[in-house]
């Protein structure tokens, strides 16, 4: 099946595509970060959990700003 994309950038990702994609963070990592609060928005897809590109963006905003 094909993947919804724009501008040739996927627009959504699996959590191993999102971990993967943020500095291979770990899977544990992520639901630890999950389980404080700190990941990032998901939707449910059927029984699909899929984190939007726009969701990622904003998580790696708020990271930012944490540490600032």
């Amino acid at each position: 099946m094909p993947r919804s994309e724009i501008n040739g950038a996927l627009d959504a990702f699996s959590i191993a595509e999102f971990c993967a994609r943020n500095g291979a963070i770990s899977r544990a990592h992520y639901y630890n970060l999950k389980k404080l609060g700190l990941a990032p928005r998901e939707m449910a897809v059927g029984s699909r959990v899929l984190i939007t590109a726009e969701a990622a963006a904003a998580w790696r905003r708020d990271r930012e700003a944490a540490t600032n």
